[in-house]
Formats: C-alpha cells, structure tokens, sequence
C-alpha cells in the first residue's frame, strides 16, 4: 500500500481479512517458523544493507544457523535442507524472497522483498526504547507544513514578505552570534535529531525497494505481452509506453526522479558527507556508538537507486529486442512469400494452367498511331584522336593532399572516463575546457556522436551552453570560433 491510497484506504472488515489471507508481510507474522525468516533475513540483508546475495552463499548461511538452532532446541526443529527453506519462502504464495538470475551468471541469486522488509521494519518497532524523541518529528512536520505554505502561494507580495521576515530573524540571530550569545543544541536535542535521521535513512533504503519492485512489475508485464503479443508493434509500444510513463509520471515516479538528481550532485555528495561526519564526531552522537555503515549511506542509497534504474535499462533492452526479432520475422515471412511464388512458378511451367490465367482490371488497348512514331535520327560517330600524352609544366601546390587530420575518438572516449573517475557527471563545456579543441569542429561532432559502456550522453534542452575553439590551420591566422548549442551532459 502506497503513501497516495493510504489516506483513502478503509480499515474495513473485508480489507483487513484480505490483507491477513494474501499480504506477505502478514502472512509472515502468521507463519510457524517466523522467528527464523525474520532473524535469518534481518541479519542477512537488512543489517549488512546487502542488496543481492548468491544462492550458495545464502544457503550455507542459512545451514549453519540451523545447526545452532537444531542444538539447542532440538535436532527435529528443522529437519529440512537449508536450500529448500529458501526455495519455499521465494514461492509466490510466500513471497518473502525473490529468486532470479543475474545476467551472465547461471547461479541464482536471492533478493528481500518489501513485504517482508515491512514485516521486520514492524517488529523492530515493537521493542521498546529507551530514548524516544519527540522534537525533531515535530520541527520536521513544521517544516514540512512551512514549505508546502510558502511553495502554494502564488502572490508574490506575500512571498517577499515571508522572505523578509526569514531574512530578520537571520539577521537578529547573526548579531546575537557576534554579541557572543550562541544557543548549543544540548545533549537530548543533539540525540532526538540523530535518532530521527537514522530511522529516516533506514526508510529510504525500504522506499527504494518498493520503487524498484514497481519497475520490475511493470518489466514483467512487458515481457508477457511481448510474449504473447500477435498484433501491430506500433500499439504494443503504445501500451507499455504508456505504462512506463503513468510510473514516471506519477507521484512516486516524480519524487523518485527529484531524490535521484539530488544524489547525482556532487556539491551535495560532498556538503552530506562533510556534515555527517561532523556529526558523528559530537560526543552526544558517538556516546551512542552508531552504525559506523552510516559514513557511507548516501552512497547506499545510490547503490539502491542504481538498482532500480537499472530495471528501467531492462524494460529498454526487451523493447529493443522485440522490435529486432519482428523485423527479422517479417523479412523472413517475405523471404517465404517469394520462394513459394517461385516454386509455384516451376510446378506449373511444365502444365500451364487451363482456362482464363489471370483477370485484369478494366482491361484497355494500348494504341500507338503511326504518325507518333519519331523520326529517323543517326548516332553520331565519336572520334578519337590517338595523342600522345606529355608532362604537363603547370606549377601546382600538391601540398593539400596531404594536409588532411583524423580526429581520434579514443582519445576523446579517454578525456570523457578519465574526468568521470573524479565526478559523476561532466557537462560538454568543462569538458572542453579541460581539454580544449585542437581539431575545431571536426572534433566538436565527434564528441556529440561517442557514446560508450562506461558513460551515457544527456541532453539538457532547457539550456544551452557556448563552445569555442581556434582555428588548427598554423598557417592561417588565429581565428576564433563559437558554437552555441543545448548542454551535452556525460555521465556514468
């Protein structure tokens, strides 16, 4: 159940007895062994934040947690393999893990579904606290209702007026700074807030979970239409199209798209991690000996969120092959269509058929009277002239013959990767000025047509962004060119 149905959705009886038969996550409350799948997956994938893990691997984990448990209860407490327990919880009646196999590897992989990360995130809540803050969530709603405020207001009077406001109580706080007043968040405030943030980075990695199963689900139903797909491409494009663009397009899809550009900012990735690691350095925030995975989850967030836009790459790559496998099928229908005309051809060469061959359409003569004829016109006769042929004494530059330049794209391919090793993300622009043009426009096009495995090309048509380079002819005078175009952005 999602955040846009949740303020709609009625507790009902019928809706509650629906969720308790059919929902994963209660189904896995209700379950005998739940004890085991929560503790087996919450240590396995939860608090490592392992996304992935091979099959045998997961197995053996799985084995030696049953050994201890078999010792200590009883060796009749779970007498089935330790593979089979995970091939049973991947079942679809389950449905606590996702069983699939990676591209290029023959090994199954298993996957936490976000049922059941809800199930354990459920429990988890459930123990008591013993430190539960209250001030942050209220400061964090205020903000929320402050911004959603001021982003509705269309008047701009009232806007500037906030702003200005906002502009004073900075200002009056900067003076009490200087007049050497400085308010300290004190030990409980500095341990509410850090609580908060914590509970909120652990949503996230959920909420990824969720958003890549959406793309899954929309990836599967491409698959089975493709599959049993028997009309035009046009439309089956039309359809899967339109469903790929109501995820992108909705509220999920959109703060999903907002949140991802976020974590592409490399002034953001950098002004995170200078903070949190400041923040861990407080003597309240380190009494409490946090996670130390925390100084790296923004970049578990963009492992997640790679994660999910990689399912989008998926959903591409079966369109793509299905409009190469129709294409291959309609030349061969036509290969088929011209052998059996031939071969019908051959059979009734030896017995024409009997009877009228064919009908013609409003059948009409084809006259041609005998004055339209053109008159008689002879060839003319060329002659040639058997010369001899002589040095010629022209002077002629045969210089320009060899003048010529390639633009070598490897070396362009290289500039791109070596300044991507360093940033996520490099515009055309910098690009060029890092390494600036020596082959001018010749070597601007190709940096527009490369493309490769290591890095992707973006188009930002909102901008545009100006180009200049001199002119590579040494002989000629220096020359200054422009170029104005949108900005061309490489990325991972």
């Amino acid at each position: 159940m999602n955040m846009e149905a949740g303020f709609n959705v009625k507790l009902d009886y019928v809706t509650i007895d629906a969720l308790r038969i059919h929902h994963p996550a209660w189904c896995l409350l209700r379950s005998d062994h739940a004890p085991l799948v929560v503790h087996f997956l919450h240590r396995s994938f939860i608090e490592p934040n392992v996304r992935t893990k091979p099959a045998a691997d997961l197995a053996e984990a799985l084995e030696d947690e049953l050994y201890t448990l078999r010792q200590q209860i009883g060796p009749e407490t779970f007498p089935r393999p330790a593979l089979e327990y995970l091939n049973e919880w991947a079942k679809p009646e389950k449905g606590w893990l996702r069983k699939f196999y990676a591209q290029s590897s023959d090994e199954p992989q298993f996957d936490l579904t976000p049922a059941a990360e809800k199930a354990i995130a459920w429990l988890h809540s459930l123990i008591e606290r013993q430190f539960v803050g209250t001030e942050s969530r209220l400061l964090t709603l205020f903000e929320l209702l402050r911004q959603m405020d001021e982003g509705s207001e269309a008047d701009p009077v009232k806007r500037v007026a906030e702003l200005r406001k906002r502009r004073d109580e900075i200002d009056a706080e900067i003076r009490r700074i200087e007049a050497g007043d400085v308010a300290l968040l004190d030990d409980t405030a500095l341990k509410d807030r850090f609580q908060q943030f914590v509970q909120t980075s652990r949503e996230l990695l959920a909420d990824f979970r969720e958003v890549e199963q959406n793309f899954r689900r929309l990836d599967r139903d491409a698959r089975e239409r493709i599959t049993l797909w028997e009309g035009g491409r046009g439309t089956l494009l039309e359809e899967i199209m339109g469903k790929r663009d109501a995820i992108a397009e909705s509220d999920q899809g959109r703060s999903f798209q907002a949140f991802w550009a976020f974590l592409l900012s490399d002034s953001r990735q950098k002004e995170f991690s200078r903070l949190l690691e400041r923040v861990l350095q407080l003597p309240p925030v380190s009494a409490l000996n946090p996670d130390p995975r925390l100084r790296r989850i923004h970049y578990d967030w963009l492992e997640a969120g790679e994660h999910a836009q990689r399912m989008v790459a998926h959903l591409s790559q079966q369109l793509r092959r299905f409009l190469d496998d129709r294409t291959r099928l309609e030349h061969r229908r036509i290969i088929n269509l011209l052998h059996n005309i031939e071969t019908k051809a051959l059979t009734l060469r030896a017995e024409p058929p009997k009877g009228d061959f064919m009908e013609l359409a409003e059948p009409a003569a084809d006259i041609r009277l005998p004055m339209e004829r053109p008159l008689y016109v002879p060839t003319a006769k060329h002659v040639v002239t058997d010369l001899r042929l002589e040095q010629g004494d022209a002077d002629l530059d045969a210089a320009v013959l060899y003048s010529q330049f390639v633009v070598d794209r490897e070396q362009l391919s290289a500039n791109i990767r070596r300044e991507l090793q360093t940033s996520p993300h490099i515009s055309l622009s910098e690009l060029v000025e890092k390494h600036p043009l020596r082959r001018g426009l010749a070597e601007l096009v190709t940096y527009l047509q490369l493309g490769s495995d290591s890095f992707r090309i973006t188009v930002d048509d909102e901008k545009t962004e100006t180009i200049s380079w001199q002119n590579a002819d040494s002989d000629a005078p220096t020359v200054t060119r422009r170029a104005t175009l949108k900005r061309i952005i490489f990325t991972r």
